[in-house]
């Protein structure tokens, strides 16, 4: 015998917006549709009062699991690699601007890096121009540092990556370090090391920068200089 439900309370759902995220149950980059809806209360399955609005949640067009919107928080993965490759790409020139240009170790190790992070077409000539264009903007906003020579131009005291990169290495960092395990951020931290390391030492001004990106990656102190002094190691 089947016991007949003579109330409840029925939620009718309709989609507002679409797009893609990473799902947390599927663990991996889905379509989903942002739905808002109304619960209404229902006797012998007929809607009859509105019982307020539900939502808005997104649903999962493979698996159909319902989740806030937070989720949205969570890159994608297509756009997790992209803010990786930016941020190797952004590291590289801060520790180039340091001084590193003036070493072809350290230029080769920079091209390695960045064609490893996925661009793969980037050249020592690409790096530079870059540098180049830096150092007249960094030129008009201090008048004093050079960025492809790393000199400071007679002015002492000055941000050693300079004022613009040093402003990219936390823009590019710090949102990307939430979405990293500690061995993540520690990698690239260390991806950074050699790059400095490829001419036997770390300068001054290289530390600095490297100090600059543990801290934008969320690493306390003590952890950066563990893993500067590691990296020196030979493995």
């Amino acid at each position: 015998m089947h016991k007949m439900c003579v109330m409840g309370v029925r939620t009718s759902w309709r989609t507002v917006a679409d797009g893609e995220f990473f799902c947390p149950d599927c663990g991996g980059d889905r379509n989903y549709l942002r739905r808002a809806g109304r619960r209404r209360l229902t006797v012998l399955g007929v809607p009859l009062l509105s019982r307020g609005a539900a939502g808005p949640v997104l649903e999962c067009s493979a698996c159909h699991g319902h989740f806030g919107l937070d989720a949205l928080d969570h890159p994608t993965t297509v756009r997790l690699s992209a803010m990786l490759r930016d941020a190797v790409h952004t590291m590289t020139l801060a520790l180039l601007a340091a001084g590193g240009t003036s070493s072809r170790a350290v230029r080769e190790s920079a091209v390695a890096t960045v064609r490893a992070s996925g661009f793969a077409d980037c050249s020592e000539d690409q790096l530079l121009t870059l540098l180049a264009a830096l150092a007249a903007d960094t030129g008009r906003l201090t008048g004093t540092y050079d960025a492809v020579t790393g000199g400071d131009c007679g002015h002492h005291g000055l941000d050693p990556c300079g004022t613009a990169l040093a402003i990219e290495l936390h823009e590019s960092l710090e949102p990307l370090a939430p979405h990293l395990a500690p061995a993540g951020r520690e990698s690239l931290l260390l991806q950074g090391a050699r790059i400095a390391l490829a001419d036997g030492s770390y300068t001054p001004a290289e530390r600095e920068v490297l100090a600059t990106v543990g801290a934008a990656l969320m690493l306390c102190p003590a952890d950066v200089n563990r893993l500067l002094a590691a990296a020196r190691t030979p493995s």
